[in-house]
């Protein structure tokens, strides 16, 4: 009788410690995952609730009494449509510029014969821990021209001192072969930059690019300080006036045909700003844990 080639391995019997050390673990895992995912939970079923019932329950997972009342509220005036379009706008357009910036510094400040790299490097740090204030920011922002204009809501923010440092160190942990075997094949530095360094930076750039995302999308003390128009604010500051209506106070530029649920209003405008991030989140997360150097170099 021919044996087996190949004889299956066999699965050694699990200690009862292994099995205890598995199950709490797990147990720990499960309990931290609802810890962050039950008040999301119910903060959306809140906005779908009725106002009697979010007065008389502090915790709700299914509504009883199913309601769009905030929504219909929210979605009742045509401004918050606009405000949508400026935010999704500026968040596109905000995150290209940023990582456009982000990227050409860092390689820069990666390469070590870049004449000044500590003194850039330096200040870089250094504006991470102090910055110029409001007031001083407001005035440079007006001297340019930006006040009312979408672009103060960009430019101002348009490189952040600890994403340009990420992506520097990504930067500088790629080997110095790559550079040299490029040079050495007639490939100038642009050359270099988009043909090879910004392929392999590809997890990198989408891990920041929603990092530049998410800040735009939260935009809202830069709109306060630099936005006059109503027609020209975001959505974040649109719900902040739609919040402040529907508590019973007078805000600027918002107008509403019906009458605000107060107590579920608070929710809906939680679920607007929020889901869409998440909605963008699953396209980007596989990025997080990717091997940069995967296959970039081999012998």
């Amino acid at each position: 009788m021919e044996q087996p080639l190949f004889k299956p391995k066999s699965r050694k019997k699990e200690s009862l410690g292994s099995r205890i050390f598995n199950i709490v673990n797990s147990t720990l895992l499960i309990l931290i995952a609802l810890t962050c995912l039950l008040p999301f939970l119910n903060i959306i079923a809140s906005s779908f609730a009725s106002t009697e019932e979010v007065v008389a329950k502090k915790f709700i997972l299914f509504p009883v009494t199913f309601s769009l009342d905030a929504y219909r509220y929210i979605l009742s005036t045509p401004t918050i449509f606009r405000g949508l379009g400026v935010s999704i706008g500026v968040t596109i357009v905000g995150t290209v510029v940023s990582m456009i910036f982000t990227a050409f510094m860092a390689y820069g400040l990666s390469r070590k014969y870049l004449l000044g790299r500590n003194t850039i490097n330096f200040i870089v740090v250094f504006s991470m821990l102090f910055s110029g204030g409001m007031i001083p920011t407001f005035l440079v922002v007006k001297s340019m021209g930006l006040i009312n204009s979408y672009w103060s809501l960009i430019l101002p923010v348009a490189i952040n001192a600890f994403n340009l440092i990420i992506m520097r160190n990504f930067f500088q942990a790629l080997p110095d072969d790559l550079e040299e075997s490029a040079k050495m094949d007639g490939c100038n530095d642009f050359g270099i930059f988009f043909k090879i360094m910004l392929p392999l930076a590809l997890p990198s750039i989408a891990t920041i690019s929603l990092f530049y995302a998410v800040a735009y999308w939260n935009t809202y003390m830069h709109a306060i300080l630099y936005i006059n128009d109503s027609a020209k604010w975001p959505i974040q500051v649109l719900l902040r006036q739609i919040v402040i209506v529907s508590s019973g106070m007078q805000a600027e530029g918002t107008a509403v045909d019906v009458i605000p649920p107060a107590q579920t209003i608070k929710m809906a405008v939680i679920v607007i700003a929020t889901v869409p991030m998440l909605i963008v989140y699953p396209f980007v997360q596989k990025h997080f844990v990717k091997g940069a150097l995967l296959g970039a170099i081999k012998g």
